[in-house]
């Protein structure tokens, strides 16, 4: 009370009279703010923040509104410096609970999620069109970075945002590797990433990434080659935009180290960037002895030990499509 009282004094000896009365009760009252917002408080004195919230809408315009926040900046000094920052307000903030916000809020957090099984050119067009960031984003190592969302200040490099990502992906790949199941086939954490990466393009359903890895651990156990199209898409793109199209028999033969029709064992690195369920899976695979597996048209995928048995599931998914295409209403 004695401090409110020695604002309306100083006030008065300013020669406001009952204006600045005014002003003062609006100090607590809801201000003219109709919609919450971010406002961007910029370095600067006291007067360049007040002016800032009101060009904002935050604090109502006009000389006595002005002097009286000054005045109360200067009588609360001791409750905190003001800070330069984006900052969220909420709609009818009041002066007083604006000053405790710019003194003691935490400043707004930007949100960029990274979904998993992006390549490295995919998540640098991401990087790069993400709002207020700085500067170009760089090309990060394929598979190094660890898709999740991630919170980032307004005016962020967005090769420190990469930097995040990659350290986030090193982390989380240190602690998988350290509780992994080993196995000879998988040597090192890179090869880890690796086949991870094709885990993450051959299903969406995490309960089959196990059963994929196995099929894969199975196959290169046995010095099959892995077949998987996923590589062969990567080495006709390089990573940059989707095919866009189906895979013809010729583009399997494309003479590359990514094509696992043609190469056996692993491609020389990831062909994207594994999610943490992919890198779970790879370090902690099904059992069984599944050597092939193909899509059961209902989003998952049929396994099979034996080609026989591959075979028979691949002619019910073929029946099963053109069921389902002479079931579609035609146009």
């Amino acid at each position: 009370m004695r401090r409110l009282l020695s604002v309306l004094f100083l006030l008065l000896l300013m020669g406001a009279g009952g204006t600045a009365f005014k002003a003062w009760l609006d100090y607590k009252n809801p201000g003219p703010l109709a919609h919450e917002t971010d406002v961007v408080i910029p370095h600067g004195d006291y007067l360049s923040t007040i002016h800032t919230l009101q060009q904002a809408g935050v604090l109502q315009s006009g000389y006595w509104t002005e002097r009286l926040c000054l005045a109360a900046v200067l009588l609360t000094r001791k409750d905190g410096q003001l800070h330069a920052a984006e900052l969220h307000f909420p709609a009818f903030v009041s002066m007083q609970d604006a000053l405790h916000i710019i003194r003691h809020a935490h400043p707004v957090l930007h949100k960029l999620t990274i979904p998993e099984g992006l390549t490295a050119h995919q998540i640098q067009a991401l990087l790069q069109a993400a709002p207020f960031l700085e500067d170009d984003a760089p090309l990060p190592a394929e598979g190094s970075v660890m898709p999740e969302t991630y919170g980032y200040l307004r005016n962020t490099s967005r090769k420190a945002l990469v930097e995040r990502t990659q350290a986030a992906m090193t982390k989380a790949v240190q602690a998988i590797w350290a509780k992994r199941t080993p196995v000879p086939e998988i040597p090192d954490e890179q090869t880890l990433v690796t086949l991870a990466s094709l885990v993450e393009k051959e299903t969406a359903l995490p309960t089959e990434r196990p059963l994929v890895a196995r099929v894969f651990l199975n196959r290169l156990q046995l010095g099959m080659k892995l077949q998987t199209d996923p590589t062969v898409i990567y080495a006709l793109t390089n990573g940059t935009p989707p095919l866009g199209r189906a895979l013809t028999h010729t583009d399997l033969q494309v003479s590359s180290p990514y094509n696992t029709y043609m190469v056996t064992g692993l491609p020389p690195g990831p062909i994207c960037s594994p999610g943490l369920s992919s890198l779970e899976a790879v370090a902690h695979p099904a059992t069984g002895n599944m050597l092939y597996f193909v899509a059961n048209g209902q989003g998952g995928h049929s396994f099979a030990a034996s080609l026989t048995e591959h075979n028979k599931n691949v002619q019910i998914f073929r029946l099963k499509k053109q069921a389902d295409h002479a079931s579609t209403p035609q146009q």
